[in-house]
């Protein structure tokens, strides 16, 4: 099967990157797993580096949203000689709103109401009366900050990607000249409000400032467009041959195995120091996305069906894994912490991978598949 990439402005699916999605959904359901077995006092692995990647996960859904999103947008302003904006939102609103709102109503009305009809030992640190302003207007992450860790907090990156939608498009709209411009300009200014971080002392500024990750959005849209404006001799360039994706690849796994567990003088300048370390491992996501997705002698090609598969259903999986992990504690901690150590991780996470993913196939065929039907109308 030849999988060469011909023409870089029409590349209507970039493979691989359905199989990084489900990787990186992945590491988030082991991060929440050990991080709730923790908080109920169970052991847990949380020391380990590879099940601390939960923010790292995100950070690479954000780094991928805006390498998609912005070769879209400059795909369909050479094909058009515009970018149309309400279309553009139509079809971002089909794609996160029906799942986003159906895990609102079952996080927030539906679970508090059979918790207390069956009083489950579970306590809501929030009730809707409370939140749904920040719900239904995007802002879910500001719940987790005023009221603390909750079953929904995984939908702050939604809310983060709905702005990031919001100004995205019309910026391309308008800015149709140098684009690499808007992108740095956009590190730039993200730089100067981290720097400012130290000096405004405000717990909430800072928290919008690290939650906000439109620099790693910027990132992956430089990408889309150096491989949209430069193709082949971008992807062929010295900066991809194979000792510089060995040596990079090998960087980034050992990053994700170990990041909290190594503590020399070397490995805290290049991956603690602030602001400057994010946007390494910002790059370092958007080599592995470029290198895999566009690269014909990529080391990593990622084309396995299974895989790809498990990544059309990665949306689900990262909104759904929560409630199944709370309630797999909730309901099966007894009997958890009755058996050997090994034992109770391997059924632990046969549970909550083997319902994460049953539970992501039906919501994509029963509920989601509607409305991507209604989103390919506009395609």
């Amino acid at each position: 099967m030849n999988n060469k990439i011909s023409d870089h402005k029409n590349i209507a699916l970039f493979p691989g990157l359905n199989s990084l999605r489900f990787i990186a959904a992945f590491l988030v359901v082991l991060h929440h797993g050990e991080t709730i077995k923790r908080k109920y006092e169970m052991d847990n692995f949380e020391w380990l580096g590879l099940f601390r990647n939960g923010g790292h996960a995100v950070t690479f859904f954000f780094v991928l949203s805006g390498f998609l999103i912005t070769y879209l947008l400059l795909k369909e302003r050479e094909r058009t000689g515009t970018i149309k904006v309400k279309k553009f939102y139509l079809k971002r609103v089909l794609r996160i709103w029906p799942l986003y709102f159906l895990l609102i109503f079952i996080g927030a009305i539906l679970l508090p109401c059979v918790f207390s009809i069956f009083q489950i030992d579970y306590e809501m640190p929030y009730n809707l009366k409370q939140t749904w302003f920040y719900f239904l207007f995007f802002i879910p992450g500001l719940v987790t900050f005023y009221f603390g860790h909750h079953l929904l907090e995984p939908l702050w990156s939604i809310g983060v990607e709905e702005v990031f939608y919001l100004i995205w498009a019309p910026l391309f709209k308008y800015i149709k000249k140098r684009v690499w411009v808007l992108l740095l300009s956009v590190i730039l200014f993200k730089i100067i409000l981290y720097v400012s971080g130290f000096v405004i002392h405000n717990e909430l500024f800072g928290y919008l400032i690290a939650v906000y990750k439109f620099e790693s959005m910027a990132v992956g849209g430089l990408g889309a467009y150096l491989i949209y404006t430069y193709g082949q001799s971008f992807t062929e360039s010295f900066l991809f041959k194979v000792p510089i994706q060995i040596i990079t690849f090998s960087t980034l796994v050992v990053f994700l195995l170990f990041h909290c567990n190594i503590h020399n003088k070397v490995w805290l300048i290049v991956f603690k120091t602030p602001v400057l370390s994010s946007l390494l491992i910002d790059f370092l996501f958007l080599y592995a996305i470029i290198c895999i997705s566009t690269v014909d002698n990529s080391i990593i090609k990622l084309r396995n069906k299974t895989l790809s598969f498990l990544g059309e259903i990665s949306y689900g999986i990262y909104m759904y894994h929560m409630l199944i992990i709370f309630g797999v504690i909730l309901f099966l901690k007894k009997y958890l912490v009755q058996i050997t150590l090994a034992w109770s991780h391997i059924v632990f996470y046969g549970i909550v991978v083997f319902s994460t993913i049953s539970v992501s196939i039906l919501s994509k065929y029963l509920f989601e598949n509607y409305f991507l039907k209604l989103k390919r109308r506009y395609d």
